[in-house]
């Protein structure tokens, strides 16, 4: 099955995270939601590498939020599937949250796919408002 996702990820600390050729971000001790695309081989089966990679069961980093997925720091707390829809640039403007320049968006022309959000509560209402099928990702966080 293919469409677009939205991770939901803790960061439990300020970090700085390299960042491929993007290089250094700072990162605030917030929720953020990162908004991808399934629609490549395997579909949503990339969930499960982003799973494994937030465990510490996956080391090669892809894309730019496996650098932050990859940090000790942080926890992927849920995932949000939208089956078969092509939403992943309408929703990166639609989420709320403020926008991390250029993350997650070097292969369209959005600002961002990755927003600090006001909370997990409020990102979750929204991705459900626009259609969004909630995971279970508590297996995400167990270490």
């Amino acid at each position: 099955m293919t469409g677009t996702y939205v991770l939901a990820i803790d960061v439990d600390r300020p970090i700085a995270v390299e960042v491929g050729a993007l290089g250094e971000y700072e990162f605030e001790a917030e929720t953020y939601a990162y908004v991808g695309s399934a629609f490549g081989p395997g579909g949503f089966a990339r969930l499960d590498r982003h799973r494994e990679l937030a465990r510490g069961e996956r080391d090669v980093r892809h894309w730019h939020v496996d650098y932050l997925l990859g940090h000790e720091a942080t926890t992927l707390v849920a995932t949000v599937r939208y089956p078969d829809a092509d939403q992943e640039c309408e929703l990166a403007g639609a989420l709320p949250g403020e926008s991390v320049p250029e993350f997650g968006a070097s292969d369209c022309d959005c600002p961002t796919h990755l927003l600090e959000t006001p909370g997990l509560e409020t990102l979750l209402e929204a991705a459900d408002d626009a259609g969004g099928v909630l995971e279970d990702d508590s297996e995400a966080e167990a270490d």
